[in-house]
Parts: C-alpha cells; sequence; structure tokens
C-alpha cells in the first residue's frame, strides 16, 4: 500500500510556489509528481520546482492516472470549474481559499465531491498552525473568562493600478474574498459558532472592495473585522473576554514574524498584564499538506469540512449584500 500522495498542482501561481510547493517536498507523506502550466513554461516551471514531469494544460494533468491528489491556485472564479473536472477525473482536491465565489458554486462542488466520491478541503492553511489550537484551549480552560468580542485583522499594500488578478472583479478579485475570508473564518473557528446577523461596508475600485470593515453578531460575542488591500502589513487577531484577552500577533501568515517567523500568543489579565507568553514553531503549509495527504491515505475525513466551507462562504455573501444595501 502506498505511503505517499502523489500531487499535481494546476498552474504556476506564485502561492504554490513560494509554499505549496515548499510544503508538499517537506510532507513526510507527499510528493511533488506534476505541474501543468497555460503559460508555455511548464516543462521550465516543473524544473524548477523539482516535478517529475510537466502538462501544458491542465486537462493533461488531470488524465495523468498516477496522480492522486491536485492542488488549485488558479484565480478564485475559476476554482468550481477545475475542482469539477479533477474530481470527475478520479483525483481528490485541495483548493485555494475561496474555494469559490458564491455559496451556490460550492454547493455544486460539494455535489461533485459526493458524486465521485473524491475528498476535497479549502486550504485555510493558519488553522493547521499550533499557536491556535493553544488559542482555544485558553478559551475552554475559562482563562479569560467568556468570549465576548473577536477582532481580526489582514491586510497588505498592493499597487492598485496594476493588473492583479486580485483588482479583477470577473476573476473574483477584491479584498473580503481575498484576506478578509481569514477574519469570517477565524471568528467562525474560536467561537464554534455561526453568526446570526452580519453587516459590513467597503471601499470600491473598479467593481471590487479595495478595504472591507464588518461585523458580526454571534449568540454570545462579536467579532469586529477589517480587510484591506492599502494599508501597511498586518495579520492578527484578539479574543477580549470577561477576565481578559488573547492577542495573536501574527494569526495568518506567523512566517512574517520576524521573530524567527514564530507563532505566538499573548494571555493578558484583566489589568492588561502579560500571564503567559508561548511560541510556536511550525510550518502551517507543510501541516496542511501532511494533514490532508493523511486523510487520504486513511481514508478518513479533514478536520475542514465542505459544510464549513460552505457556511464561510454563506457569510462573505451575506457581508457583499450588506455592502450593496448600503451603499448610497
Amino acid at each position: 500500500m502506498t505511503k505517499t500522495i502523489k500531487w499535481g498542482i494546476l498552474s504556476s501561481a506564485k502561492i504554490a510556489e513560494n509554499s505549496m510547493v515548499p510544503a508538499i517536498h517537506s510532507a513526510s507523506n507527499s510528493e511533488l509528481h506534476a505541474v501543468a502550466s497555460a503559460s508555455g513554461k511548464a516543462a521550465e516551471t516543473a524544473a524548477s520546482w523539482k516535478a517529475e514531469t510537466s502538462y501544458d494544460s491542465y486537462e493533461a494533468l488531470l488524465q495523468d492516472e498516477t496522480i492522486d491528489a491536485v492542488y488549485i491556485p488558479l484565480p478564485n472564479a475559476l476554482h468550481k470549474e477545475w475542482a469539477i473536472k479533477a474530481m470527475h477525473h478520479g483525483k481528490h482536491v485541495l483548493l485555494e481559499k475561496p474555494a469559490a465565489v458564491t455559496s451556490e458554486d460550492i454547493q455544486e462542488i460539494r455535489e461533485a465531491g459526493k458524486e465521485t466520491g473524491m475528498t476535497w478541503m479549502e486550504a485555510f492553511m493558519y488553522q493547521f498552525h499550533p499557536q491556535h489550537a493553544f488559542v482555544k484551549e485558553q478559551i475552554s480552560q475559562n482563562v479569560i473568562g467568556d468570549v465576548r468580542r473577536i477582532r481580526a485583522s489582514f491586510s497588505f499594500n498592493l499597487d492598485l493600478d496594476s493588473s492583479n488578478i486580485r483588482l479583477d472583479p470577473e476573476l473574483g478579485g477584491g479584498s473580503l474574498y481575498d484576506v478578509g475570508c481569514y477574519c469570517v473564518h477565524v471568528s467562525r473557528f474560536l467561537l464554534d459558532a455561526e453568526p446570526t446577523h452580519v453587516f459590513s461596508d467597503g471601499r470600491y475600485k473598479d467593481g471590487v472592495d479595495i478595504s472591507s470593515t464588518a461585523l458580526l453578531t454571534f449568540d454570545e460575542a462579536d467579532a469586529v473585522l477589517d480587510c484591506s488591500f492599502q494599508e501597511s502589513p498586518l495579520n492578527r487577531y484578539e479574543v477580549v473576554g470577561t477576565k481578559g484577552r488573547i492577542e495573536v500577533p501574527f494569526a495568518f501568515r506567523p512566517d512574517q514574524n520576524p521573530n524567527d517567523g514564530l507563532g505566538e500568543v499573548f494571555v493578558k489579565g484583566e489589568d492588561g498584564a502579560v500571564t503567559k507568553h508561548e511560541t510556536f514553531a511550525a510550518d502551517q503549509f507543510t501541516l496542511q499538506i501532511e494533514h490532508f495527504s493523511q486523510c487520504l491515505l486513511d481514508g478518513t475525513a479533514p478536520s475542514y469540512t465542505p459544510e464549513s466551507t460552505h457556511n464561510n462562504m454563506k457569510v462573505i455573501e451575506a457581508l457583499y449584500t450588506s455592502q450593496q444595501q448600503s451603499s448610497m
């Protein structure tokens, strides 16, 4: 019985090159078999990424029967099409976030998974980092009392005059889709709940939100979220309780922490003094690949479910609807 999963990658996207390719190579149960690129440089990319073979079309890669699973980092609007095609070719799918641009699209992906028997998961890599398990442990042990508020931010500076796909409404561009989705996800993840009401507003350029602010109301807590393409880099969250707070300064990209790329968690008491400071060394991309690959080898379901992916997109859709309704 095979002990490793053979991976294929659809496209030569930077997220694949910088993060997922090294993760596959470092994972104990995975190997990079092939890459497909429509740019005409598939062979060059495969050599650079140390993949065994290359294909000049996505369809050709999907026809390779030796590939067990594919990672899809295509533009957001193309996720549904190629995820469904991949599963109908007998491939399991790790789908870059957001899994699609509407909840209806995600439901179609879910149905394809059920029809084909293939496993798929949205690639919210951050949740596999051990710093978040520590945070959830502190919450469950009532260290900060009852959680009343979550604040989450994810932003960076993007050239708004560039041809970046994040700025193309036809390809699923927008800050809420790109980085705000993490803020939505972490609020649901930490509270183990779904919001009952949402409100959002955004700043737009050429049909996409370049900044968004949102309020999610849960039964016992609120989440205040913000994301942007026009602010200095920030990726953090704070959990506020009745007896203290927890701060995670590099929540979604701990590798950007100047302190050796460590995950860090600060627990503070009511007086604001730090009562615990823990650091965590881990590669969340590798942990994600190892988790998904092991699920395929064991025939078990990933910890992050299609249902949760569907629910995350329903919240994002509601936030965009709120923005449309709030515009003058």
